[in-house]
């Protein structure tokens, strides 16, 4: 499907890369090892439902982060069990067992109120936002144990740092695989462990357990930086251009006059600015987007729905023209990660960061 014309911004999503990327996960993990993939955030701005679909064969069961997220996934269809990654609040309880979703639970209290639920315990081993104190794991697991009506499905860690430091992560991964083993010689059953995100997935494998959490990875973008050439980006985010005029030296341009321009020059206002997802905390750091397969630096600051671009060294540029905000056009490239780092975040907040005013076109 291609976009329509009247499309002033929209996101196509290549379905392909998104399973070569699933594929690279499994060959990083093995073939034992069950494939958790993370859909929450809609997906991480792709579409949760369609993300889902697509990898039906590939994942073995699905992640969201609350309550809302499950049902609407569950409603679509996809039956594969489902993980709430998030604490779930009291009047929400009900439902999730309702439901039989995996609800994640920090303490035994938590966990004695999911009567006919399937649980993941969280332990915390350094992560500091939820799960038991490791040094309590045990004890906790153990009141759980002798609930009648509680099912453990799963013990899982979470890593703060697989992508900044590589010691620490090591060091935690190693004292969670005591832990475990301690766990399973106290409490034998069929639940399983999971710990890996995809920093963990790329760059400690040999720590897979049973369950990996596959999420940025899946999208095509790496948190480590010399992986980035095993994924495939699945996004393309593209607009249009407006207006072309030419400016003559002295003209300022956009909110706050924070550009004066130099020289003449030939600008296009292209129709998409940090409502569709294009950060306006790139303005004046350097960012570009694509046009014609060259770069064009984006001039002032970007704005709500406009942005303006210096197009004087494209040819034959003309109103209508596609222009990449992210994504690949002849030899160029504008990946998440450079996104990213232009407008002080990360490629996460990118992703989820696209508006709803952009239409996913799924290739």
């Amino acid at each position: 499907m291609n976009s329509l014309g009247t499309d002033r911004c929209w996101a196509e999503i290549d379905r392909e890369a998104l399973r070569h990327n699933a594929r690279v996960a499994r060959e990083r993990i093995g073939p034992e090892t069950e494939l958790l993939a993370v859909v929450k955030a809609n997906g991480y701005g792709h579409g949760m439902i369609e993300v889902a679909d697509t990898l039906r064969d590939e994942a073995q069961l699905f992640g969201v982060a609350n309550l809302h997220e499950a049902l609407e996934l569950r409603a679509s269809g996809i039956a594969h069990p489902i993980l709430i990654l998030g604490p779930a609040l009291p009047q929400e309880r009900a439902t999730i067992a309702e439901h039989g979703f995996i609800a994640t639970v920090s303490s035994f209290e938590e966990g004695r109120v999911f009567k006919g639920s399937p649980l993941n315990f969280a332990i915390d081993t350094g992560m500091g936002r939820m799960g038991c104190w490791q040094e309590n794991a045990l004890a906790e697991l153990e009141k759980i144990s002798h609930l009648p009506e509680v099912r453990l499905h799963s013990i899982s860690t979470h890593l703060p740092v697989a992508d900044e430091d590589f010691a620490f992560t090591e060091r935690q991964l190693r004292q969670f695989a005591v832990l475990v083993r301690q766990i399973r010689m106290r409490l034998p059953g069929g639940y399983k462990v999971h710990v890996l995100l995809s920093a963990g997935i790329l760059g400690f494998a040999q720590h897979r357990f049973d369950i990996v959490r596959a999420g940025l990875m899946l999208y095509g973008s790496s948190p480590l930086p010399n992986e980035q050439r095993f994924l495939r980006p699945i996004m393309t985010l593209k607009s249009r251009i407006a207006l072309l005029r030419d400016l003559p030296p002295g003209r300022s341009v956009s909110y706050g006059r924070t550009f004066t321009t130099s020289r003449s020059m030939r600008v296009a206002t292209i129709s998409a600015g940090y409502a569709d997802g294009f950060p306006r905390a790139q303005s004046n750091r350097g960012a570009s987007v694509l046009v014609g397969g060259q770069r064009c630096p984006v001039l002032g600051r970007i704005t709500m729905d406009l942005t303006v671009i210096d197009v004087s060294a494209v040819p034959n540029v003309d109103l209508g023209n596609e222009v990449i905000l992210m994504g690949k056009q002849g030899d160029e490239e504008i990946l998440a990660a450079e996104m990213a780092e232009r407008a002080g975040t990360i490629p996460w907040e990118i992703f989820t960061g696209i508006g709803s005013r952009a239409r996913r076109v799924y290739l």
